[in-house]
C-alpha cells in the first residue's frame, strides 16, 4: 500500500496526494460501517486500481480535526484581525486564540489595514501579544506592506485562515502575490474545480505549503470544560505550573501562578478579564448541560 495526504473531498471522491501525483480514490465501505469519514488533510493508505484510480484503505492517527470547516491536521491558523473598519477587537481576537490553541493548532496573528491606524491605537496591542509570545505580522494590503515577510510562514505548513467579516481576509490573499492565483488555478483546473457547485475543502500550495480553502470557522463555541480552558492559552498553561492548586481555574483560588503573572505585567490585564468572562460561559454552559 502507499501512503499520502487528501487535498480535496467532493461527490464521493478523496484526491490523494503522493510525491506530486494526484490519485482519485474512493472510500473502502468499512468506513461507513465504522463510521469512520477520510477528511480533507488526513494521511491516508491507499492502493491504486486501474488507470489511477484507488481506494482508500486506512486513515492514519490525526493530529488534531476541525468540524466547522472540515479539516484535519492543521499546523497553523491565520487570525486577521483589522486596526479599522472594523475596529480592532481584542475580545474576539482572545477567543479566537483559545479556541484555536486548545485544538493544539498555532495562532499566528495578523492586523490588516495599518494604513488606516492613524494613532497607532493598536500598536500596544501588538506589544502585548508579542510579550505573551504570539508572532503577530502587522500588513497592509493597499501598499503591500509587511506582506513579503508573511510569505514564509507558509513553507512546511498546512495553514487555514480566519477572522472576522469584513477584516480583508481576501485582499490579504490577494495581494499576497500574483503567482499565488496561478498556482491555485493550476491545482484547481486539475482537480476539476469549477465543474461542480457543491461546498468543499480543498488544500491549496501555498508558498510550500497548504492553505485550507475554506471559509474559515464558522463557530467560535468554546466547547471545552472550565479546566481545560485555564490551560487554553500556552503562557497561562506555563504560569499554572505555579499554582498551589491542581486544577487552578485561575479565578478567586489563592496562590494562583496566572493571576501572579498578571500583577507582574507577565499577562496583560485586560487578556485576563477576557479569560474571566470567558470562563464565566464556559461555566455557565457546563450548568446548563449537567443541570
Amino acid at each position: 500500500m502507499s501512503q499520502g495526504r487528501i487535498i480535496k473531498a467532493l461527490a464521493g471522491f478523496y484526491y490523494v496526494e503522493d510525491d506530486h501525483q494526484i490519485i482519485q480514490c474512493r472510500a473502502r465501505g468499512k468506513f461507513r460501517k465504522d463510521e469512520i469519514k477520510p477528511l480533507v488533510g488526513d494521511f491516508v493508505e491507499y492502493e491504486v486500481e486501474g488507470d489511477n484510480d484507488g481506494y482508500v484503505m486506512n486513515v492514519l492517527p490525526r493530529h488534531n480535526c476541525l468540524v466547522r470547516p472540515p479539516i484535519c491536521n492543521v499546523d497553523q491558523a491565520l487570525i486577521v484581525s483589522s486596526c479599522k473598519e472594523p475596529d480592532f477587537s481584542s475580545i474576539l481576537l482572545d477567543k479566537f486564540l483559545l479556541v484555536i490553541e486548545h485544538l493544539g493548532i498555532e495562532p499566528i496573528i495578523i492586523i490588516s489595514k495599518m494604513d488606516l491606524d492613524e494613532d497607532e491605537s493598536v500598536k500596544q496591542y501588538v506589544k502585548d501579544y508579542r510579550q505573551a509570545g504570539y508572532r503577530v505580522y502587522e500588513i497592509s494590503s493597499k501598499d503591500n506592506h509587511g506582506l513579503e515577510e508573511l510569505k514564509t510562514v507558509f513553507k512546511d505548513k498546512v495553514s487555514v485562515i480566519t477572522g472576522q467579516s469584513g477584516v480583508g481576509k481576501s485582499s490579504f490573499l490577494n495581494a499576497l502575490d500574483i503567482n499565488l492565483k496561478l498556482e491555485t488555478n493550476e491545482i484547481s483546473k486539475s482537480l476539476g474545480r469549477g465543474k461542480h457547485t457543491t461546498r468543499h475543502v480543498e488544500l491549496l500550495k501555498m508558498y510550500g505549503g497548504y492553505l485550507g480553502d475554506t471559509p474559515g470557522f464558522s463557530s467560535l463555541e468554546l466547547e471545552m470544560t472550565p479546566e481545560e480552558l485555564a490551560v487554553a492559552y500556552h503562557d497561562f498553561a506555563q504560569f499554572s505550573h505555579e499554582c498551589k492548586f491542581r486544577g487552578c481555574l485561575h479565578d478567586s483560588e489563592p496562590n494562583c501562578g496566572v493571576k501572579k503573572a498578571v500583577e507582574d505585567g507577565k499577562i496583560s490585564k485586560e487578556r485576563y478579564e477576557h479569560y474571566l468572562m470567558n470562563l464565566q460561559d464556559v461555566k455557565k454552559k457546563e450548568e446548563r448541560k449537567y443541570g
